[in-house]
């Protein structure tokens, strides 16, 4: 691709580009028909990635400075780092119910989202749809984020977001959730909330904290955790989810002790949403499909 500047990653057999990026964990990637690739705003970069069987490569366009760690932010928001066979096993051993939807949904990783984006993204998805939500995140990035060149803008800062009013952020379609904005932005701005001194702390108390946060419930912060914080041990419960634990696990939540739950879930969660439609007769077996 033409003035666009290539980092090469081996991303592993058990990574799929397309499965992760479309699976409701970031709403800033964008399919791209003219190289069969994605592209999307990360870290404060214009990039569009491909990924041709174990190798990705990542074109970051070359109107803004490259980032001098750029490959390694890339390794680790993709999660290249980490034994995805290893989880699969251990999250089988854990419940081997689940043999079915991690076939299914196997290639998905985590992503390791920048932490403010993920906490605004999350509080956006309350309720919502992800094509709401997409067009939501994208007006938000437009009026109050950096334009890093090409129409393209990087996630407004909190100090930019706590610049905006509540009529700001319901003439951008927020509703409700602007209300949610507003009290975030104010918080993590002002040092009420440190999102990074969070990251350090036990995932329980980075829980506490989050839930100070108005509009921020167990099911946000969950997310949060997860793909902001990388804890892998979070769960995230929405309506799929819920249905597969009520009525395929026979309301069994052992699922949510497994060290790699966050994993499983995201695995439940694609199978529920992309596998042909519920089908509560149809239980998770150990069987192979």
């Amino acid at each position: 691709m033409e003035n666009r500047h290539p980092i090469i990653l081996n991303c592993g057999k058990l990574f799929s580009l397309s499965k992760t990026v479309t699976s409701g964990q970031c709403f800033r990637w964008s399919r791209e028909d003219s190289t069969g690739g994605y592209s999307a705003v990360v870290f404060g970069q214009a990039v569009t990635a491909v990924q041709e069987g174990e190798k990705l490569t990542v074109y970051i366009d070359s109107g803004a400075e490259e980032k001098p760690n750029s490959e390694q932010l890339l390794r680790e928001y993709f999660d290249l780092n980490s034994d995805y066979e290893e989880m699969d096993r251990l999250i089988l051993q854990a419940e081997p119910r689940l043999l079915k939807a991690a076939e299914f949904a196997r290639g998905v990783h985590i992503l390791r989202q920048e932490k403010w984006e993920a906490l605004c993204s999350f509080i956006i998805s309350q309720n919502n749809n992800i094509g709401r939500i997409r067009g939501i995140i994208a007006r938000f990035c437009e009026l109050a984020g950096e334009h890093i060149g090409g129409g393209q803008y990087a996630f407004p800062t909190p100090e930019a977001a706590a610049s905006l009013t509540g009529e700001d952020y319901k003439n951008l379609g927020f509703g409700y959730r602007g209300d949610y904005m507003v009290s975030a932005a104010k918080m993590v701005s002002g040092g009420a909330i440190d999102l990074e001194e969070l990251a350090k702390l036990p995932t329980e108390e980075a829980r506490e904290q989050l839930l100070k946060i108005k509009g921020v419930g167990p099911k946000v912060a969950e997310c949060v955790l997860l793909y902001g914080f990388g804890r892998m041990s979070c769960f995230p419960i929405d309506v799929w989810v819920k249905r597969a634990l009520e009525e395929l696990f026979d309301g069994d939540r052992s699922i949510l002790e497994c060290e790699y739950a966050g994993v499983a879930q995201q695995y439940v969660f694609e199978y529920m949403r992309l596998s042909g439609g519920f089908d509560k007769e149809k239980k998770f077996t150990a069987s192979a499909k």
